[in-house]
Order: C-alpha cells, then sequence, then structure tokens
C-alpha cells in the first residue's frame, strides 16, 4: 500500500491517529507486509525493516505481531462502523441512507483496499479475547444495515422477505471489493460505490 492510499478522506497522512510517530511508521508497515505476504509468513523484522528500523525499536511499541494486527484491525472496524453509523443517522429514507451507506462503505474497501484486506481476511490470526472484540464490531456493523433494511420494509420502501441474509448479502458484496480493487483499474472508488449502491437498492427491490 503506498502510504497516500489512506489519506483520501481528509487525513494528512496514514494512520495519524497512532502516536509516537515511530509507532505509526511501524503500523503502516505492518499492513503493507501483512497485505503482501499474509500475517502468518511475515516475521517482526520483515515488519521494522520495511519502517527502517531495528527488530528492537518494535518490541517498544508493540509486545507481539498480533498486537499489531488487533490495532490495525480494532482502528479499521472502528472508521467501517462509524461511516455506516453517520449514513444510517443522516436524514431521508430508508432507500437514501442505504444508499449513501453503500456507497461509502465501498468507497472506503476501494480507496483503503490494501488495509480493508488485512482488517477483513486476518481475522483468524487473532488471539480468542481481540478476535472476540473485533467480531463484536461486526454483529455493530450488521446491526446498523439490518437497521436500515428493517426501515424501509417497515416504511413500505423496500421488499425484503429475508432482512438477516439481506443483509449479509449487502455486507459481503461491499466487503469483497478490498479483495479484488485495482487503483489502475477502469473505476474510481466513487464509481465503484456508486454502482454498488444501484445493485443494493435493486436488490432490495426499492420503489421509486
Amino acid at each position: 500500500m503506498s502510504t497516500a492510499e489512506e489519506t483520501s478522506g481528509g487525513e494528512m497522512r496514514p494512520w495519524a491517529e497512532v502516536t509516537p510517530d515511530a509507532a505509526r511508521r511501524l503500523l503502516v508497515a505492518a499492513v503493507e507486509a501483512f497485505a503482501e505476504r499474509g500475517y502468518h509468513a511475515t516475521t517482526t523484522r520483515d515488519i521494522a525493516g520495511r519502517a527502517g528500523m531495528s527488530p528492537a525499536a518494535l518490541y517498544i511499541h508493540y509486545k507481539t505481531k498480533e498486537e499489531l494486527l488487533h490495532r490495525i484491525s480494532r482502528i479499521g472496524h472502528d472508521k467501517a462502523l462509524a461511516i455506516l453509523n453517520a449514513a444510517a443517522d443522516g436524514e431521508g429514507g430508508a432507500a437514501e441512507r442505504l444508499s449513501v451507506a453503500v456507497r461509502s462503505f465501498v468507497r472506503w474497501h476501494a480507496a483503503q483496499h490494501t488495509t480493508a484486506r488485512v482488517v477483513q481476511y486476518e481475522l483468524e490470526a487473532l488471539g480468542p479475547e481481540a478476535r472476540a472484540e473485533i467480531l463484536g464490531l461486526r454483529r455493530q456493523t450488521d446491526a446498523v444495515v439490518r437497521g436500515i433494511i428493517q426501515d424501509g420494509v417497515a416504511a413500505g420502501e423496500f421488499d425484503v422477505p429475508d432482512v438477516p441474509g439481506t443483509t449479509l448479502a449487502v455486507l459481503s458484496l461491499c466487503v469483497d471489493v478490498a479483495r479484488w480493487f485495482n487503483v489502475n483499474g477502469p473505476r474510481t472508488p466513487d464509481e465503484v460505490g456508486a454502482l454498488y449502491a444501484d445493485l443494493v437498492l435493486r436488490m432490495v427491490g426499492a420503489r421509486g
């Protein structure tokens, strides 16, 4: 991942919320290494080398490689959940809110595709306690999207016989963007977001 990838959306530099700067550089390096080689094939020496630091320096900021993955996963899930909550709490009917939610969620997974791949696909590498925490955030994510769809059904805007199943399908569709998105491909993150928002509204049978 180029560090510029994380700056879309207003951040001046990647992972600006992580301090001190050495800890931030290590986290950026870990994202790149995990995405490129996978968590299990990446060593702490790999991460430290990418950050231009010694392996010993890494342990000043992170006790283990898993702690790095947990921090990456927590921040990424928090950001994704915040995007969906903002859409769910926005103005307009269910169709408008679902469109905004999908467009924003997909755009994040495309623009931050390297980070998103690590966040979404390395869950099993976490220990039981950390994994349980992240699964809790995923349940919140599911609940937000499910709530918008339920609102649409109740208002007569959507025709959805199976709300839980449709919620799972919507989230799976959005998350998978991180796996295939290519910055050199034919569509920008905004364009993919708009396409998926239209597809999801068709999926839920949005009226009007």
